[in-house]
C-alpha cells in the first residue's frame, strides 16, 4: 500500500511480515472499523453472511479508501480450487466468477479473498512480476487450491516455485478446531489431527489448518494459532474480513512486520495473540 496511505486511524490493518518483494505489498483487515450491528460488528466485507447490504457497500468503500484507492475485486467463494486473475478491468456487478483463489500481474490491481475462520495464504513472485491470494478453508487445502494459485503464479513470472515467497495468515487455532473422520480423510490424515475421543458416538480430533497446507514456498512466515473468530454460544460469529495482496509501482520496498513485541525491530519473530499496530494510525489494535 503506498507510504501515507495504509489505512485511516477508524480502520486498522494488519500489514504482511514476509521479506519485501519490489513492487509488492499486502495487508489485512480486522473487525474494526466499520458500520455492521453485531454479530457482525463491525467491518464486516461479506455480503453473503446476512448483514445489511448497506453496511456492506460501506464498509467496503471505506476499505478502499483505507487502502488509497486500489481497486478491489470480490470473488464468490464456494471452498474450491478455482484460481481467476483480477484485471484492471474488473468484474461486472453480478458477474463475479467462482473462484477462491486470485493472481495478478498488472500493477495497481488487488488480490483479495475473504475469510473469517479459514487460512488466507499470499503468493509473491520474488521477481515481483506475479501474485495471489487464496481463501484455505480444509476443502480447498483437499482441492488443491494453493497449487492452482501458485501454478498461476509461477506460469505469469515465469519462474519456480522455490522462487515464490508465501505468507499464512491468521486463522482459527490448533487448539479450536474440532473436525469428524471426514476431514482427517480428505486431508490424509497424519499427526497434525489430534485425537479427542468420541462426542455424540462420532470420533473427533483437533486439526492444525495452516500445517495442513501442501506446498512449503521459501520465506514462508507463520502466525500460529492465531484466531480469526471466538466462540459464543456454540457459534461462530458471522462476518468477514479481507487479504489483499496488491501489486504496484509505487509501493515501497519495506513492509511493517504487523504483529510484533512494542520495541521489536521488523525482523523479529512474529508472537502468536500480540496485538497489531496499525501503521497509520499508530495506534494498537485488536486482531479480531
Amino acid at each position: 500500500v503506498p507510504t501515507g496511505a495504509v489505512a485511516a486511524p477508524a480502520v486498522p490493518t494488519l500489514t504482511v511480515d514476509w521479506p519485501a518483494v519490489p513492487g509488492v505489498a499486502a495487508c489485512m483487515s480486522t473487525r474494526a472499523g466499520g458500520v455492521s450491528t453485531a454479530p457482525w460488528d463491525s467491518l464486516n466485507l461479506g455480503d453473503h453472511v446476512g448483514d445489511d447490504p448497506a453496511a456492506v457497500v460501506e464498509n467496503r468503500r471505506r476499505w478502499r479508501h483505507a487502502l488509497g484507492g486500489v481497486q478491489v475485486q470480490w470473488p464468490q467463494q464456494v471452498h474450491g480450487a478455482v484460481a481467476v486473475e483480477a484485471t484492471p478491468q474488473g468484474w461486472a456487478p453480478g458477474d463475479m466468477p467462482v473462484a477462491d483463489a486470485v493472481w495478478s500481474r498488472q500493477p495497481g490491481v488487488a488480490c483479495s479473498v475473504l475469510v473469517a475462520d479459514c487460512l488466507p495464504v499470499l503468493l509473491a513472485a520474488t521477481n515481483g512480476r506475479a501474485v495471489a491470494a487464496a481463501h484455505a478453508g480444509w476443502r480447498g487445502l483437499a482441492a488443491g487450491v494453493i497449487e492452482a494459485a501458485l501454478a498461476r503464479v509461477c506460469e505469469a513470472a515465469v519462474c519456480s516455485p522455490a522462487q515464490v515467497q508465501a505468507w499464512l495468515g491468521p486463522c482459527i487455532g490448533a487448539t479450536r478446531f474440532e473436525v469428524g473422520s471426514d476431514v482427517v480423510q480428505a486431508c490424509g490424515g497424519g499427526a497434525r489431527f489430534v485425537p479427542q475421543g468420541e462426542r455424540d458416538g462420532r470420533a473427533r480430533w483437533l486439526a492444525d489448518l495452516p500445517a495442513r497446507r501442501p506446498h512449503r514456498p521459501h520465506g514462508r512466515r507463520r502466525l500460529a494459532d492465531r484466531q480469526r473468530g471466538r466462540r459464543l454460544t456454540g457459534r461462530w460469529r458471522a462476518g468477514r474480513v479481507a487479504r489483499l495482496g496488491p501489486l504496484r509501482p509505487d509501493f515501497p520496498s519495506r513492509l511493517e512486520l504487523a504483529c510484533r513485541p512494542p520495541g521489536a525491530h521488523a525482523g523479529a519473530a512474529a508472537r502468536p495473540g500480540c496485538r497489531a499496530r496499525c501503521p497509520a494510525a499508530g495506534s494498537r489494535t485488536g486482531a479480531g
